[in-house]
């Protein structure tokens, strides 16, 4: 099963997608916790260009995050799933429709042509959208250091929170959840929806 975290920058998908690991580790579940762009050896290099490299085209920043986008999905996605894991990432596909298409303004149908190149098929079973306010969300980033795509301007990043507030009605398998609360009651609304998704894997995992 392959799970997906999305939201604005200041979500909570870090945290939420630490929360989940230790409640499938508690109940014995195998998984892999990852993340996008990284998870790979190139994807971390990739990563480091993205987030703290020169300004780059909107095209480019597309196609070198699907560049990771692919190795991702060769050497984690499909052999953790095909090991029988559920496989948790913070972002996917999506993240480009939001980033590189709605932020960027980069045409929809070739972001979705490019990230269908890159994904290889594999496609999420549930692509969960944290929510938060926009001044949450500023408050949250705040005390950490911004990477380049966070320097973006409000502007941008505006552009992106409607993104992801949107496309949940437009793509498949996509629940928009709110991301507002401490974590712990959060992780209960994942959970919730986790259960009430996939009860046969789900369903009897106390806590």
């Amino acid at each position: 099963m392959f799970i997906v975290l999305e939201g604005a920058e200041g979500s909570g998908k870090s945290t939420q997608l630490r929360l989940l690991g230790e409640w499938l580790t508690r109940a014995g579940i195998a998984h892999v916790l990852t993340r996008e762009p990284g998870g790979t050896t190139v994807g971390e290099q990739i990563r480091a260009i993205l987030l703290h490299g020169a300004d780059l085209p909107a095209a480019a920043e597309l196609l070198l995050m699907n560049a990771a986008r692919a190795v991702f999905v060769d050497e984690v996605v499909k052999p953790a799933l095909a090991a029988g894991k559920v496989v948790i990432a913070d972002r996917f596909s999506l993240s480009s429709l939001a980033y590189q298409g709605y932020g960027r303004g980069l045409p929809l149908d070739e972001v979705r042509r490019i990230c269908a190149l890159a994904a290889q098929g594999v496609e999420p079973d549930l692509t969960v959208v944290l929510d938060v306010p926009a001044a949450e969300s500023a408050a949250r980033r705040a005390g950490r250091g911004a990477d380049r795509i966070e320097r973006a301007g409000t502007e941008f990043h505006q552009r992106v929170a409607g993104a992801y507030r949107l496309l949940p009605d437009s793509e498949t398998n996509v629940a928009l959840l709110s991301g507002v609360g401490d974590p712990a009651e959060v992780h209960q609304r994942i959970v919730g929806l986790l259960r009430s998704r996939f009860a046969e894997t789900f369903g009897k995992i106390a806590g």
